[in-house]
């Protein structure tokens, strides 16, 4: 619906007249869904709303720059744009407030989402790609605040990527990196932290980015003059400011609702991040929220009559309807009979949206009820079946919630009638759940061909006299092997480029293969990430560094609120492949030596976790993951990188497999399990229990996420009868994850003579040193000690107790 109109090019008048009456017309119908939506929360059909009243112009004007193959990257205010697009119709703009989980009727989230969180489909049915420069691309938009920023930084990086290298496929992807990304936020967004973090890395990158601020003076409630120095971001960000002899941004500064200087803005502004890749921010001021922030409540609490007198007056649709009229385009009678019919389709798109979600509910209950009749006929006590039977029958617009809680009660009410028609409800309940759930749970990791978990096996081999190498070498001639066979791949972070990282992992890279693809970045992780998730959009590989595993906190948000539930939130309609490499678990201090695993493992479902024990295994995780779909944070031992290991002779071809187990040591007392640099100290330990007669199996997870899909630490327990898991994380972290996995989705319990135990490291940071990891970390004789306990238990005469 791209409609621009070409004032350079001697359009005609009527041409002219035709295009800005389409863009009103587009004004009004996002503006009474808007009204009409905040309705049918207020009602109770809808949940919550948040809308983009106040925005309309322009978003308009944004649609008009923006080309086939562009990315938006923005937040929930942009519905105007979208409709603007052709990528949001009103029947799915009111499909997503009612939630309805069919992906065909509700193609943002398939109703995973609330309603204002956009997004198009980059993917088939089948997980693969789509043609990227045939369609505009939305990437799918997350609610905290500014957290769309990271992930755009890198949607503009990969335009620079495809520009500048060569041999690099980019059929499906680009058109010789012409493509643009774009940005949306809201004034008092900008005060995040991220937001000036994109900012600055952009400067730096010249990436073909532009950022669209949506200033209409508050963030809620909450004023300019309490978020913003100045009350100006535009003023505040001048330093950025791009001039003949620096790089930095080109910043624009325009009245949101004046039609042709905001259309005029936006061309200027495409055709500089277009054609010269450089950032641009254009600040919109004097925008309104005539509804207020959202459905919770009226902004009249906040605004003065003076404000909102204010508001109403330089209403962008009312200012570009006055201009129309003004310059002759159209009279107040044609305005008057456009806004009449966009009203009756606003409100016929609403009908038939509430229709399309409510009858496939309503035939749900109606079988439900068939089901329930035939129960009460049979039933000993139907009094109070009847009555629960009633109570659905009586709502007359039911939700899936209280269907299904329906036939879970008379379940309950129906325990002493074991007959054929209980067993027909119990039926339909298992049915029910096997139907519906996967409405609502599904792709939560890759479900494709190339998920990571149905890439094949293939071991490392080795010559007869493979020489035994420090691990940092194994690391790095496999990445030299990936680079060179994949000419998509590429790696980033601090001190990743120049000195092949801090621990010399890529050492000589940069020199083989380019700054581009083996690159310094600065300080900063949020962004890192970001890089990452933008370019894995856009069929790059990218591998984004971090530097230690304590510094993963910095980027967690991202990792967490963006990358794990991408696929997820789009319901497997786009993936962002993206390898995090960091380092981690044993060095010195504080900071240099954490395990946050617990934190890490329960905010980034959605993302592989994998914990391998030494650089054959870490090497062939990166070659595993280079053949699958799905995003994967690698933790690799930092105190790893100079221990000797064999040198395999299939580089870049090995694959170490995602969610199995391996079994270290064989032993029949007691199955230990662990991960990481923890497992050097649990096989010392093992070696020195066997001279006390103690014969411990070993297990190593190696994979976290996925966790032993295989179920063979129960196979294990299975012969030991007795557990403990050994972790260097705090008490009740990744150990109460990993006991979970075994106790209760393995259902090892039963196998159990001893109560299974956790060693783990103190409540407190690790303190400096070799004391300092002595007494914070596990140590071989805490292992040896906790083991003996637990045979001691078992039978004291044989193992006198140790102190």
């Amino acid at each position: 619906m791209q409609t621009v109109p070409d004032l350079q090019n001697n359009m005609s008048f009527d041409d002219f007249k035709t295009e800005v009456l389409n863009d009103y017309k587009i004004a009004v119908m996002s503006r009474e869904c808007s009204l009409l939506g905040r309705r049918e929360v207020l009602t109770g059909k809808a949940k919550f709303g948040i809308f983009g009243d106040g925005k309309e112009v322009p978003q308009i004007a944004m649609a008009k720059a923006f080309l086939k193959g562009d990315w938006r990257s923005g937040y929930y205010r942009d519905q105007t744009f979208m409709m603007a697009i052709g990528e949001y119709t009103i029947e799915e703009f009111f499909a997503g407030l009612y939630g309805n989980t069919n992906l065909e009727h509700e193609p943002m989230s398939a109703g995973r989402q609330m309603g204002g969180h956009f997004t198009t489909h980059i993917l088939d049915e089948n997980g693969d790609w789509k043609n990227q420069t045939q369609q505009y691309n939305s990437s799918t938009d997350i609610s905290p605040t500014a957290a769309q920023m990271p992930r755009l930084l890198g949607l503009a990086q990969a335009s620079k990527i495809y520009r500048q290298l060569e041999n690099i496929q980019q059929d499906k992807f680009s058109v010789k990196g012409n493509e643009v990304a774009w940005g949306t936020i809201g004034n008092a967004s900008t005060s995040e932290g991220v937001f000036f973090e994109t900012i600055n890395a952009a400067g730096v990158l010249q990436v073909p980015m532009i950022i669209s601020i949506w200033d209409d003076e508050y963030g809620i409630s909450v004023h300019a003059k309490h978020q913003t120095t100045k009350e100006n971001i535009s003023e505040i960000l001048k330093g950025f400011q791009r001039d003949t002899n620096t790089n930095g941004l080109e910043i624009l500064r325009v009245k949101g609702w004046d039609y042709p200087n905001v259309v005029e803005t936006y061309a200027e502004a495409a055709s500089i991040a277009r054609e010269e890749h450089v950032p641009v921010v254009i600040h919109v001021v004097e925008l309104t929220q005539p509804q207020g922030h959202s459905t919770s409540g009226s902004h009249e609490r906040y605004k003065n009559k003076q404000r909102l007198n204010w508001e109403a007056d330089h209403d962008c649709n009312k200012k570009m309807r006055d201009w129309i009229i003004e310059s002759g385009i159209a009279d107040n009678e044609t305005l008057l009979g456009i806004e009449r019919n966009i009203k009756k389709e606003v409100r016929a798109g609403r009908e038939k949206a509430w229709t399309t979600f409510i009858d496939p509910v309503k035939k749900e209950k109606e079988s439900l009820i068939t089901v329930l009749n035939n129960l009460v006929e049979l039933s000993k006590n139907p009094k109070e079946l009847t009555k629960t039977k009633n109570t659905l029958v009586s709502i007359k617009e039911p939700t899936r919630k209280e269907i299904l809680s329906t036939a879970r009660k008379a379940l309950q009410q129906s325990i002493g009638n074991q007959n054929t028609e209980r067993q027909r409800l119990c039926d339909w309940v298992n049915d029910y759940f096997n139907f519906i759930q996967p409405k609502f749970s599904s792709h939560l990791y890759s479900e494709s061909e190339k998920a990571a978990s149905k890439v094949t096996e293939i071991k490392p081999t080795y010559l007869d006299n493979a020489p035994l190498v420090d691990g940092r070498i194994i690391i790095r001639d496999n990445f030299d092997t990936i680079f060179n066979s994949h000419p998509e791949a590429l790696i980033f972070g601090e001190d990743t480029g120049n000195i092949g990282d801090v621990n010399q992992g890529l050492e000589g890279l940069q020199n083989k293969y380019g700054e581009l693809r083996i690159a310094d970045t600065g300080i900063r992780e949020a962004t890192i990430i970001g890089q990452g998730i933008g370019m894995s959009l856009r069929g790059l590989r990218p591998i984004a560094e971090i530097q230690y595993l304590d510094y993963i906190l910095y980027c967690l948000q991202i990792m967490s609120d963006d990358l794990a539930s991408l696929h997820y939130r789009t319901k497997g309609r786009q993936k962002a492949p993206l390898i995090i490499r960091t380092r981690g678990h044993r060095l010195e201090g504080i900071w240099h030596s954490g395990s946050p695993m617990g934190g890490i493992i329960n905010l980034v479902r959605g993302i592989l976790v994998l914990v391998p024990r030494n650089m054959v295994k870490a090497a062939g995780f990166y070659n595993t993951l280079l053949l699958s779909d799905e995003p994967a944070l690698v933790i690799e031992c930092l105190n790893g990188y100079r221990l000797k290991e064999k040198m395999p002779n299939n580089m870049g071809c090995f694959t170490t497999p995602v969610g199995v187990v391996e079994t270290i040591k064989k032993g029949n007392d007691i199955t230990l399990v662990s991960y990481g640099s923890t497992l050097r100290i649990v096989e010392q330990a093992a070696k020195e229990l066997l001279e006390a007669g103690i014969n411990a199996e070993i297990i190593d997870i190696q994979s976290l996420i996925p966790f032993d899909i295989n179920h063979d630490i129960a196979k294990s327990i299975q012969k030991t009868n007795r557990l403990m898991v050994i972790d260097e994380d705090v008490p009740g972290g990744a150990s109460a994850y990993i006991l979970n996995e075994i106790l209760n989705t393995q259902n090892t319990f039963m196998y159990l003579d001893s109560a299974p135990k956790t060693l783990t490291s103190k409540a407190h940071r690790p303190a400096y040193g070799s004391d300092g990891d002595y007494f914070s970390k596990p140590s071989v004789e805490d292992v040896y000690e906790a083991v003996y306990n637990v045979m001691h238990e078992v039978n004291p005469k044989n193992y006198p107790a140790l102190r």
